[in-house]
């Protein structure tokens, strides 16, 4: 795994090509967006029948990004699960992954808009959490040293002749917004009107690969 390092608000983070943030001296890991149970709250709903296996692959990428880092606190940003109901429904198997996941360390849930309220499980429910400099929440605001989610951000560029799209962070002095880490969440593109005005001038994106690509952020 080759995690791309850079400076935010006075620390040095790194990016992994899963998409979760990195943050070495804290012994901390962040990810965004995990929206388990997707599955089963689009059928539920009278949506398309996905196969269900999205909690399981999302817990399996959170899984490998735990042993390589081995962190001492696991911060999860929101929309962890894609509703309350979704998550009183996952399966047994994703439920006690879960819990072997979180056991020894400092687990930390951030409120999202799609799990508002404490859920039925381990670790701490905030609204948002501050380590340090940095200020850990669900939706971005005009805070400096923030980090954030909610956005699932991704970029459309043009590589040797052809066009690709990325899920990606992005990053400018005052904020840094991770991508969705879920396996069934789609994304907006960082030309959109909404994050190219939350967005400073001269803000970066840095593409999930291996190892992350930075590159200025499309507009």
């Amino acid at each position: 795994m080759n995690g791309l390092p850079f400076p935010f608000a006075g620390e040095t983070l790194a990016a992994l090509p899963s998409g979760a943030l990195h943050w070495p001296a804290r012994g901390l890991l962040c990810v965004s967006d995990l929206h388990l149970g997707k599955a089963e709250r689009m059928a539920r709903r009278g949506g398309p029948v996905l196969p269900p296996f999205e909690a399981r692959e999302s817990l399996d990428r959170l899984a490998t990004d735990i042993a390589a880092t081995a962190p001492a606190t696991v911060i999860c940003l929101g929309d962890s699960f894609d509703d309350l109901v979704a998550m009183q429904a996952l399966e047994a198997g994703a439920r006690d992954r879960l819990a072997a996941l979180m056991a020894g360390r400092r687990w930390i849930w951030i409120a999202g808009n799609h799990d508002p309220g404490p859920v039925e499980l381990g670790g701490s429910h905030v609204a948002d959490h501050r380590e340090g400099a940095l200020t850990f929440r669900h939706i971005a605001t005009d805070a400096g040293g923030e980090i954030s989610g909610h956005y699932h951000p991704k970029a459309r560029l043009a590589l040797r002749g052809r066009s690709i799209t990325r899920r990606c962070f992005l990053r400018d002095t005052m904020r840094l917004i991770l991508p969705a880490y879920g396996t069934y969440t789609g994304g907006l593109y960082s030309h959109s009107d909404t994050l190219a005005t939350l967005m400073a001038p001269g803000a970066q994106a840095i593409l999930l690969a291996d190892p992350p690509l930075v590159v200025p952020m499309p507009r």
